[in-house]
């Protein structure tokens, strides 16, 4: 249950980011060029939107960390698996658990330092230039999401040392659409699937 919640809140906050980055860059597109409109000139110079690059940077950056986490989740980072393949099944089960354990010590060290540099940076009165936040703000998606990709590794490892399976995604498949290689689905497109 709390998987799922922390699943939904990952792909919730991504997914808020790209948009809410797509947004105001197309209002701050838009409000640069209704100020070069004579008659748009008195409403869109009232708008001032020079902080919108800065924001943007910030929501992508925050993207980019929880999306890494969501990467190792679903298994869509790319890996080079050519000799890994070669080997024999017991070898190349703990050359994998080996891989994600490294990926999880890397990735909570990053964690433990990030946490340490926020921490510091809580005690000062630095601001962002443009938004003027507070920095530590800004600079938490380095504990958080290197954190949760920690945990991201470490679920992964833990599911594949029982059951033998790494998250895979197929490129071709997309969420909420039938599968085509299904037999019912091609039966109901009106298509023979040969067996």
């Amino acid at each position: 249950m709390l998987l799922r919640i922390l699943d939904r809140l990952e792909e919730t906050l991504i997914a808020f980011m790209i948009a809410g980055a797509t947004l105001v860059i197309f209002l701050a597109v838009v409000q640069r060029f209704a100020v070069g409109v004579p008659f748009l000139y008195p409403i869109a110079s009232r708008f001032d939107m020079d902080w919108a690059q800065e924001l943007c940077i910030f929501m992508f950056i925050w993207m980019a960390k929880f999306g890494a986490a969501y990467g190792v989740r679903t298994g869509i980072h790319v890996g080079v698996d050519v000799l890994i393949k070669r080997l024999q099944p017991s070898i190349q089960k703990a050359v994998i658990l080996f891989g994600l354990m490294c990926g999880a010590f890397f990735t909570g060290v990053v964690g433990t330092m990030g946490a340490t540099f926020v921490y510091g940076l809580m005690g000062t009165d630095q601001t962002t230039p443009d938004l003027e936040w507070p920095s530590w703000m800004v600079y938490a998606c380095i504990p958080l999401g290197s954190y949760l990709m920690c945990f991201r590794f470490l679920q992964v490892a833990w599911h594949y040392w029982r059951k033998g399976e790494l998250p895979h995604h197929d490129a071709g498949h997309v969420e909420g659409l039938p599968d085509p290689d299904d037999p019912a689905t091609a039966h109901a497109l009106g298509r023979d699937v040969q067996q």
